[in-house]
């Protein structure tokens, strides 16, 4: 009212907002990792895989240099995921990825109706009885593979246990097996820990030690040098049951190998583009390691002794080989450099040069020397890529856990599908999908070719 009595005129209303929907970004819920990283290199922040293709971040937008033209595709970053339908081929059962469920419209009603009826001649077909299916007999023989358990980390230990827990019993009068490809722990302690609660579970387990197996950083001098561990390691497996030599299950020979890296095990070009740290840098074996004067790094003569190692076997092996219809070998360290990805993939391009002997790919192929196709399996591990490849007749199997990190940006899809069932009274003849085996499937390899992939150039700018 103003002093006159006379009412002041209304302020304008605005119309009512009316709230906008709020947009639902379709995008990925997982991350996948490019990191080709060695168990002891770090790595950078991963790009995401998006449902239809990689949603390329801004390094990989830059289309128009001639560089980025030049460069080969992406490889198809498909997890390490068991696609058979058959429900034995996995040990524990991987809940699904869970995706945010989608608001469903109603149709039109005609539609609807339409629909109805559809359901309803559904339901009517589904009440006139089935012939019964017929059972799938069991499986007499079921072999489990895995590496790199890594269980000084809680979560790794938490899922040995929740492993040990959620098995459930072999098939009637079947025999369950586990093969554990190395890295089990840093300190023999964890070491006992985590096997025997693996040995609780299956009724075989097999080992071979890895680099990790043998630091001496967290024993508090309890041992004069790595190969002192070494054999108080292969005393804790006497004590447990675990297999440490060859032996036969069912139809399938079993026989670990071992193995130790050298760096002349590297024969393709390296990468003089950029700075790469040296290998004592970026490697903590040269440091958690000891080792006798005589046995060296530098040189083949520590892989030549781990490989003498397999010696004491032989006689073992021949009775193995004839008793068996088919062979699993398996190691620790990588075999053929054919199964990591090419120098310019990686983050630490002198990754090769410690993770593979030549002595093993020649002691394997001895024994596998008389297999007829499909009858060959070697098992590795070391790198936490997992593989499954056919070269030269011989089918190549990584399984790893891995690290918790790695497993936190979903790279091999998490640890669901693990351990791997590799053999069910016999070898699945399916190669299983994963990320760098299906790549260079697809792919041929250029060792030549030394152009950095757009993230590793990345990483290297930003980081050195």
């Amino acid at each position: 009212m103003t002093n006159s009595g006379t009412p002041l005129p209304r302020r304008p209303t605005s119309p009512p907002r009316t709230r906008q929907p709020r947009r639902c970004i379709k995008g990925p819920t997982d991350r996948l990792s490019l990191s080709l990283e060695s168990p002891d290199c770090h790595s950078p922040p991963t790009p995401t895989r998006s449902e239809k293709g990689w949603e390329r971040p801004d390094f990989f937008a830059k289309s128009a240099r001639a560089s980025d033209r030049a460069f080969p595709p992406l490889p198809d970053m498909t997890p390490h995921l068991a696609v058979s339908s058959h429900p034995a081929h996995h040990l524990l059962d991987a809940p699904p990825h869970r995706r945010r469920r989608r608001r469903r419209l109603c149709p039109p009603r005609a539609a609807r109706a339409s629909s109805l009826r559809c359901c309803a001649a559904a339901a009517t077909a589904s009440a006139v009885p089935q012939p019964p299916r017929a059972a799938e007999p069991a499986a007499r023989t079921r072999v489990f593979v895995v590496s790199d358990l890594h269980t000084d980390y809680q979560e790794n230990m938490d899922w040995v246990r929740r492993l040990a827990v959620g098995v459930g019993p072999p098939d009637a009068g079947g025999v369950n097996a586990l093969v554990v490809a190395g890295d089990v722990a840093e300190t023999r302690d964890n070491f006992a820990r985590t096997m025997g609660a693996l040995r609780d579970q299956f009724d075989a387990v097999f080992y071979v030690p890895g680099n990790h197996d043998l630091w001496l950083r967290r024993e508090d001098g309890r041992y004069m040098d790595s190969l002192e561990k070494l054999t108080a390691l292969l005393d804790a497996c006497s004590e447990l049951g675990v297999d440490t030599g060859p032996k036969t299950i069912g139809d399938l020979g079993i026989i670990p190998l071992f193995s130790w890296y050298h760096k002349s095990f590297d024969k393709e070009k390296d990468l003089t583009s950029v700075r790469v740290p040296s290998l004592e840098m970026a490697c903590k074996d040269f440091h958690a390691c000891k080792w006798p004067s005589e046995l060296g790094s530098d040189d083949e003569a520590l892989a030549l002794y781990f490989d003498q190692l397999n010696d004491k076997y032989n006689d073992a092996i021949e009775e193995v080989k004839k008793n068996s219809k088919q062979i699993l070998t398996f190691s620790h360290f990588v075999p053929r450099q054919e199964l990591c990805p090419e120098k310019r993939m990686l983050y630490y391009p002198n990754l090769p040069k410690v993770i593979g002997s030549d002595y093993l790919e020649r002691r394997l192929r001895a024994i596998h020397n008389n297999a007829e196709g499909g009858a060959a399996c070697h098992v590795f591990g070391h790198t936490h890529f997992c593989w499954d490849s056919m070269i030269d007749g011989i089918r190549y199997v990584q399984a790893p856990l891995a690290y918790p990190r790695e497993r936190k940006r979903r790279m091999n899809r998490g640890e669901g599908w693990l351990p791997f069932c590799v053999y069910r009274d016999g070898f699945n003849p399916e190669i299983y999908p994963a990320i760098w085996s299906d790549y260079y499937n697809k792919n041929k390899r250029e060792p030549e070719n030394t152009q950095l992939a757009p993230w590793v150039a990345k990483y290297f700018r930003k980081y050195y």
